[in-house]
């Protein structure tokens, strides 16, 4: 078995992976090819640019070196591969999503984050077109945040009672509303949920004027800081 010589001294390149890789994610993998395939998807998507990562199939395999390392015949390598990427799509490290390129169907593999969630949802609801670039085929329209990434930057962590409730808001209100209504939870620095979900309902229950603009809500700001509302500002 070769050696390894050690880690350069220097100045290195790191990979970004997150803390829940470690506390949550390695205890539960239990085969060692789709351990190196999903650390292998973590060092190279972020070496990738622009918001919209992925891989295909191809990327993993055309890196001789990779291969090389889930077995020493190729036909073996690709078996490994391709049972690897599935056991990490089943359990949730990675996503995939299909496509069709030139009448032939392409799969496409993405880190399960927020972000590669609603890239999911773009792509399923059609929101994308083919490009000419061999190593990324395709290209995502203009991307509206969703409600997951949303909240995280503006409000909070997630929890996974929170990200029940926040999908139960998709359902019940338009997209538009909740950006709407956690800007003004955001210049009222009422950064809490059951602020955003009162003005919410109050929308669904008293009409909100589809007409209504930022400069209509500066106006009326006291309004979300005052009666019925104000039980969410800390005084």
């Amino acid at each position: 078995m070769p050696s390894f010589s050690g880690f350069p001294s220097g100045k290195v390149r790191f990979t970004n992976i997150p803390a829940t890789f470690f506390s949550e994610l390695l205890p539960q993998i239990d085969n060692l090819d789709e351990l190196k395939v999903t650390l292998y998807a973590f060092w190279r998507l972020d070496r990738m640019e622009g918001n919209f990562r992925y891989l295909q199939q191809s990327d993993f395999s055309e890196d001789e070196k990779f291969m090389q390392g889930l077995a020493e015949k190729p036909k073996k390598a690709a078996a490994a591969l391709s049972d690897a990427l599935g056991r990490a799509v089943e359990r949730g490290a990675l996503l995939e999503v299909e496509v069709t390129l030139e009448d032939k169907p392409t799969t496409l593999f993405l880190l399960n984050t927020t972000r590669g969630q609603a890239a999911i949802q773009t792509i399923q609801s059609g929101d994308w077109q083919p490009t000419n670039d061999l190593q990324a085929p395709i290209q995502l329209g203009d991307e509206r945040p969703n409600i997951f990434r949303l909240y995280e930057e503006h409000i909070g962590p997630l929890t996974p009672m929170i990200a029940d409730t926040l999908r139960d808001a998709e359902e019940n209100y338009p997209h538009a509303w909740i950006e709407e209504a956690v800007r003004i939870a955001v210049e009222n620095n009422v950064r809490r949920w059951r602020y955003i979900e009162a003005i919410l309902r109050s929308w669904k229950e008293e009409g909100r004027d589809a007409q209504t603009d930022r400069r209509d809500f500066k106006k009326e700001r006291r309004k979300y800081i005052e009666g019925k509302f104000s039980e969410f500002i800390e005084r």
